[in-house]
């Protein structure tokens, strides 16, 4: 054991539905993967591959805790999506294999500063401080594969104060879960314990104070959180 010269962070985890606990290595996030959602945000859906960008670990909000408003920010943005939980890790993975690789899946929000992001948009900067911030992804229990199987249709709906914002289906993305995951692994050796957040839907939009945000995933299951 070396002897560290600090204490050494906790590890970050997603509870498991029914029990235990789901450690967590590292948080890929799909970039404009529902065709809707990508026109919205003014790109053309049939001309690019797949993009990523990352949050940290600990950007993982859990059990429905309240979200603080970011600093730095007057826009920010809901974004709903299916959460991949890797269990076997490997590189150049076959998408015919690649769901043997899945552990898990989860409903989860990518929360957005969009202003930030915009702005380094416009400056060819990173998105980093706009998607990796604090408390920037919430996310429901974990449920295992082998419980439900791999989902690749059904409804994935968030409601901001009994309102539903965003619905599409999982059938609407433009890569799906094998195609991501087998994209991904040609840049990154996968590992245990990686999320890869799977994208978001149309709708996306503005959150403030006091808004409650209740999002599902047929079959997968819910994430809650209060924005305070």
């Amino acid at each position: 054991m070396p002897d560290y010269a600090i204490d050494p962070p906790a590890q970050a985890f997603v509870p498991v539905a029914g029990g235990g606990a789901f450690p967590v290595r590292r948080v890929f996030c799909v970039g404009r993967n529902y065709a809707e959602h990508a026109r919205e945000m003014g790109s053309d859906p049939d001309r690019e591959p797949p993009f990523f960008f990352m949050k940290p670990a600990d950007a993982l909000l859990l059990g429905g805790a309240e979200l603080p408003y970011p600093p730095m920010t007057k826009d920010l943005h809901h974004e709903m999506e299916l959460v991949v939980a890797i269990g076997r890790g490997g590189a150049d993975i076959a998408e015919a294999e690649a769901l043997d690789h899945v552990w898990g899946y989860a409903a989860g929000l990518d929360m957005t500063r969009r202003d930030l992001q915009g702005q380094a948009k416009k400056e060819g900067k990173p998105w980093d401080m706009g998607k990796g911030f604090d408390h920037s992804a919430p996310i429901g229990d974990m449920v295992p594969a082998s419980r439900i199987g791999h989902p690749s249709r059904g409804t994935i709906e968030l409601g901001v104060n009994g309102t539903v914002r965003q619905t599409s289906d999982l059938s609407k993305m433009i890569w799906n879960v094998p195609e991501t995951i087998a994209y991904l692994s040609r840049l990154v050796r996968l590992a245990p314990g990686d999320l890869i957040f799977t994208g978001t839907p149309e709708g996306v939009a503005a959150v403030g104070r006091g808004d409650t945000l209740e999002g599902r995933i047929d079959g997968v299951g819910t994430v809650k959180t209060t924005v305070v």
